[in-house]
């Protein structure tokens, strides 16, 4: 076009019209065509340092921070350590091609992604809770293997609660919500996989719950089990952000612990829902008050048994055998079925229609050994195998033969 305009084959206000530019630049650009060629139209500025770049000397100093302390952090989140920690304000996207040229970020290409039907937000906060455990390493070899129980709000992807815990257990799970209640209220759903904590899998223990279920049945709180990770998208990427930025969180408080770790988390939440959180379509939140007060939340959130008494009012139960007291005469409880609530600090409840029972242990036996299941096997086996670990070799006694020095009393037929 520059060369139909120097020809005057095109007139200059077309072609300024054409290539979006001023007619005062078409005339620069067809005076050098013609004084050089097709030379001439190549930019002045290529292979020239762009006057707004920064400066080199704050390049140097900021890949140094970044070498020193967020050597493996991705691009956006060092950044925001940047500015959070050293007070360097910076594009992400210019520390993203420093830290491509000195090699410490590969570009990744885009995986070729499975087509999965979008599902819109719910409108109301409180709405619909999705809730999962995240085996990680999580304080990076510093401490041993977690679980990070998630809890977060699908309609604003605001954390609602995080716990740090040896392993993915009903205990952390009732533990987890005991705190979410005392937070937000009784949220209208929770939404979950369909790990044998959640619901009874086996076909001949169908209608069976477990003893999150029950909980949950009793808080009046809606149950809905994914069939694929998919489908509980959220949650699940949620977890793939914590497992980075939270892991890094912990490095850098140098925590190493569960408890430390979970010390941290109120913060973390906080600063989370500042970065990621979105307002909801619709403000009105949809949590509910709790109705019940702390004994009786106390008694719902633990562990429950059903027993039949004997006709001397007694019951077996983890291999103890227990007397009820103060009963009076008739023996009016004999082949009453009763509830035996264990809260996990190993105190025994026993209940008849809400109403608890006073009794005595009259035989005591060893603890039954605890089963596992495939998310906590893991855990059980480390813990099997730091105490082994743990145990002092055996030492002979000094009278032992093997410290005896070697003489021809002790030892006939040695020459000494």
């Amino acid at each position: 076009m520059i060369q139909q305009a120097a020809g005057k084959q095109l007139r200059q206000k077309e072609t300024a019209r054409r290539l979006g530019l001023s007619v005062r630049q078409i005339k620069r650009l067809v005076r050098r065509y013609r004084a050089e060629g097709a030379a001439g139209l190549v930019s002045r500025r290529r292979g020239k340092r762009p006057p707004n770049a920064l400066p080199e000397a704050m390049r140097q100093k900021v890949m140094g921070q970044v070498q020193e302390h967020y050597a493996d952090f991705g691009p956006t989140l060092a950044c925001e350590k940047l500015a959070e920690r050293h007070e360097q304000t910076l594009c992400v996207e210019t520390l993203r091609q420093w830290m491509i040229a000195d090699g410490l970020w590969k570009p990744r290409a885009r995986k070729q992604a499975r087509i999965h039907q979008r599902r819109p937000r719910r409108p109301c906060r409180g709405e619909l809770v999705q809730i999962d455990g995240s085996p990680h390493d999580g304080f990076e070899e510093r401490g041993p293997r977690c679980t990070l129980i998630v809890f977060i709000d699908d309609a604003t992807s605001e954390l609602l609660a995080l716990r740090f815990a040896p392993a993915e257990t009903t205990q952390v799970y009732m533990e987890t919500l005991r705190d979410y209640l005392a937070r937000h209220g009784r949220p209208v759903a929770f939404y979950s996989d369909k790990h044998s904590i959640f619901r009874v899998n086996r076909p001949e223990q169908e209608g069976e719950l477990t003893q999150f279920t029950r909980a949950r049945k009793t808080l009046d709180i809606e149950p809905i089990h994914a069939n694929t990770p998919q489908a509980k998208g959220r949650v699940e990427r949620a977890n793939q952000t914590l497992q980075d930025r939270l892991v890094k969180a912990l490095r850098l408080a140098g925590i190493s612990d569960i408890d430390a770790a979970n010390a941290l988390l109120p913060g973390f939440i906080a600063a989370w829902n500042r970065r990621f959180g979105v307002a909801p379509q619709n403000p009105e939140d949809a949590h509910r008050p709790v109705l019940h007060g702390e004994e009786e939340l106390a008694r719902i959130l633990c562990l429950h048994h059903s027993r039949k008494l004997s006709k001397n009012l007694t019951l077996q139960y983890k291999n103890r055998e227990y007397q009820l007291t103060g009963q009076g005469k008739g023996y009016r409880l004999r082949g009453t079925q009763v509830t035996v609530c264990e809260a996990f600090d190993g105190k025994v409840t026993v209940l008849h229609q809400g109403r608890s029972l006073d009794y005595r242990i009259l035989v005591e036996g060893e603890p039954p050994v605890p089963l596992d299941d495939e998310k906590s096997i893991h855990h059980t086996v480390a813990q099997a195998r730091a105490r082994q670990q743990c145990k002092p070799k055996w030492k002979p006694p000094v009278d032992h033969p093997w410290r005896r020095p070697l003489t021809e009393d002790s030892h006939p037929g040695i020459t000494t």
